[in-house]
């Protein structure tokens, strides 16, 4: 059975076999089983961090409820074994058996990897969730990460991001001109051609380096996550739409070797837990974030802020072209880029006449 089978046909049998009440039978170890095996996560984030963090954490105690106690893994934050950005070396290197991170921070080893984070103006967390569980997106995921000797799957979502937070008030976009903002992914891209510097701040680093002068401004995701770091106290101007980052899918890796080495059983609960933490997640963060959002402006007087209107045009314009530019870049870009496109020019009817919509006529 191949890694994208089980993600697909073994993960709807056992979330049946879940919803049945046999998560109890799943659990129980029998005197037959092997011994329990024990692995690392390596992770792109700060300990327990709100969002990113904890999906991680939940993912591992899943496992090892599923699995009896069969699969034991360990945690651990970025810079405790790995840095953040070396997460996928490590697990493809056998440093770890699995890691928790971002797709997009792979864009320099392939350019497509954006695709499964998220991408300027791209799909919403639903609309994301839709191509790559039902639209084709996870069997080029899989075929994308097998040079690299990983299995990846989605595991978890902080949902729509903010636009980030900065120091001083963009009035128009030549207020872009020369900023040191924090933006990874193609969205750095984008600044770049707006005429700003993109850095790519490792998240734990990203409070001291504004404080310090080495950003003007910074990415990250949304409010719930963004305020357990602290960055209102330096940057109190938060801006809005997340046009760069409209969706904040978190991705977990598994060694190939290790992964082969699995009875079918163990993969499918690695594969159910994942799912489970990526509808979690969003649920969670869709809650954190208006609780957050709130206490940043009620009680941190934050500030929030629309970016001007022709900094979303110049930046959708940019965008455009870049991701046509990634399908250029070789065979896998090309299918990965198109099948992703294709997508989203499908689905956007139906989001506008649907959920936009509602959202415009409870607004009313």
């Amino acid at each position: 059975m191949s890694g994208s089978d089980v993600t697909g046909r073994t993960r709807r049998a056992l979330m049946a076999t879940v919803a049945g009440g046999g998560l109890a039978a799943l659990a129980a170890p029998s005197v037959a089983r092997a011994q329990t095996r024990r692995w690392r996560m390596v992770t792109s984030w700060p300990k327990r961090l709100p969002g990113p963090g904890m999906s991680a954490e939940r993912i591992a105690e899943r496992i090892a409820a599923l699995s009896g106690g069969r699969l034991q893994i360990t945690v651990h934050a970025a810079g405790e074994v790995v840095p953040a950005f070396e997460v996928l070396d490590a697990v493809g290197g056998g440093v770890a058996e699995m890691g928790h991170t971002a797709a997009f921070y792979w864009q320099g080893k392939q350019p497509a990897a954006a695709f499964f984070t998220t991408v300027p103006f791209g799909l919403t967390p639903v609309e994301h969730v839709a191509w790559v569980d039902a639209g084709g997106g996870q069997g080029l995921w899989d075929e994308l990460y097998a040079p690299f000797g990983v299995k990846p799957f989605m595991g978890g979502n902080t949902g729509v991001c903010m636009g980030g937070w900065f120091r001083q008030d963009l009035n128009g976009l030549a207020d872009l001109k020369g900023l040191k903002i924090r933006s990874l992914g193609l969205g750095g891209e984008v600044y770049r051609r707006l005429g700003a510097t993109p850095q790519t701040t490792s998240p734990a680093e990203i409070l001291t380096s504004l404080q310090s002068g080495v950003l003007d401004g910074a990415e990250f995701v949304g409010p719930g996550t963004d305020i357990a770091l602290g960055l209102y106290r330096v940057a109190p101007l938060y801006y809005g739409p997340g046009f760069n980052k409209p969706n904040g899918t978190g991705e977990c890796i598994v060694a190939l070797p290790a992964w082969s080495g699995l009875d079918s059983e163990l993969k499918a609960i690695i594969a159910h837990a994942c799912a489970a933490e990526a509808s979690f997640a969003l649920a969670e963060m869709e809650r954190l974030n208006a609780e957050a959002l709130a206490a940043l402006v009620e009680r941190h007087n934050v500030r929030l802020k629309t970016f001007p209107a022709d900094i979303v045009t110049a930046a959708r314009g940019q965008a455009a072209g870049i991701l046509a530019e990634v399908g250029r870049r070789g065979e896998m870009a090309r299918k990965v880029q198109e099948s992703y496109a294709a997508f989203q020019s499908r689905i956007a009817h139906w989001s506008r006449i649907s959920l936009q919509a509602v959202l415009e006529a409870r607004e009313k």
